[in-house]
């Protein structure tokens, strides 16, 4: 076995052997905006930026165990960019590891990074890696940064009173696949093999980059990636920024029979569970978004309109219930962390 390759790893900082072989040689994505980028004994990195430009900034922290958790550290950050209506250009990541860790773990999650910044042109630009005994399994936290003209800024408080609510995809979609991949064996004695594969496979539509494009480029008013809490989480959200009601048609509300049969079967509410790769959008003419949306082969429908007032109503055949502020992701029950 190689000599780098140790039971236990030394708490603090990665050697430099190690962060060399298992971080930095991984990196291969480069914009020309980055002037400073990741290397040894850099704290920083810098980008130029046009005069009438903005940076847009956003952070999050992975800390589902997953043995995706690299591809979806990337996604995560760049589609809160994306909705912000920016192109998002750079990551600086921080890599917690537990001392049991070994290179070829680290090696890993950073080779996922990559290729996942290769496919939405991302560099990353630096950040920090450190092994702690105050986490007992990887975490990766990612600060991303993007670039926006100054005039074409896109909110998640934009929606107005009268505006179309459209979503996109699907809801649930990151949550069915975490589930499939996690529980895979159980769900295989309860479905056919092609729908837990096929729930597996909806990891891959994560991404709301594409659809972000084509909705700033069709005039949308607000946007809103659907993540922890799902679809009523990100509805409450939508209108609480924004400071004006809903009215919402459950029934048009987008789900996928993989994510209906995973969510019936483990007893979770699909609409309240993690579902990176929808997108909410506001819009005057709801039905023209779709349709520039759909023409791209990105499925999308209007679900609801913004409303005068606070009351933000989900209605079904002729009911209507109270949306609450976001609850505990539905994830948790069966992830536990």
């Amino acid at each position: 076995m190689p000599f780098w390759y140790n039971d236990v790893m030394k708490i603090g900082k990665l050697p430099e052997p190690v962060l060399k072989r298992a971080v930095l040689t991984q990196l291969h994505t480069r914009r020309d905006e980055v002037l400073l980028s990741a290397a040894i004994g850099e704290d920083c990195a810098a980008l130029a930026l046009e005069a009438d430009e903005m940076l847009v900034l956003s952070t999050d922290p992975i800390t589902a165990s997953t043995e995706e958790i690299g591809s979806l550290a990337v996604q995560i950050t760049v589609n809160d960019l994306s909705s912000a209506g920016a192109e998002p250009v750079g990551l600086m990541v921080t890599l917690l590891l537990p001392p049991d860790t070994e290179e070829e773990e680290i090696r890993a999650v950073m080779q996922q990074m990559e290729a996942a910044c290769a496919d939405a042109n991302v560099e990353i630009m630096g950040g920090h890696t450190e092994v702690t005994g105050a986490v007992n399994q990887i975490l990766v936290s990612v600060c991303g940064v993007g670039k926006v003209k100054k005039d074409a800024l896109v909110t998640t408080g934009g929606v107005r009173p009268g505006m179309d609510i459209i979503a996109t995809k699907w809801i649930g979609i990151e949550g069915t696949a975490i589930i499939a991949r996690k529980r895979k064996e159980e769900l295989l004695k309860r479905f056919p093999e092609k729908l837990v594969q096929s729930a597996i496979e909806m990891g891959e539509h994560l991404s709301v980059q594409r659809e972000a494009v084509i909705a700033v480029q069709a005039g949308v008013s607000a946007m809103h990636d659907v993540t922890e809490g799902g679809i009523y989480g990100a509805l409450w959200e939508f209108a609480e920024a924004s400071g004006v009601g809903l009215e919402i048609d459950l029934r048009k509300i987008p789900v996928r029979q993989e994510t209906i049969e995973i969510c019936e079967y483990f007893g979770i509410n699909p609409y309240e569970l993690i579902s990176s790769g929808c997108m909410l959008m506001a819009a005057g003419d709801g039905e023209a978004l779709v349709e520039a949306l759909q023409q791209e082969g990105i499925p999308a429908v209007i679900i609801g309109k913004a409303m005068e007032g606070k009351d933000r109503l989900i209605v079904k055949d002729g009911e209507k219930r109270f949306l609450t502020p976001p609850n505990t992701d539905e994830i948790y029950q069966i992830t536990g962390s």
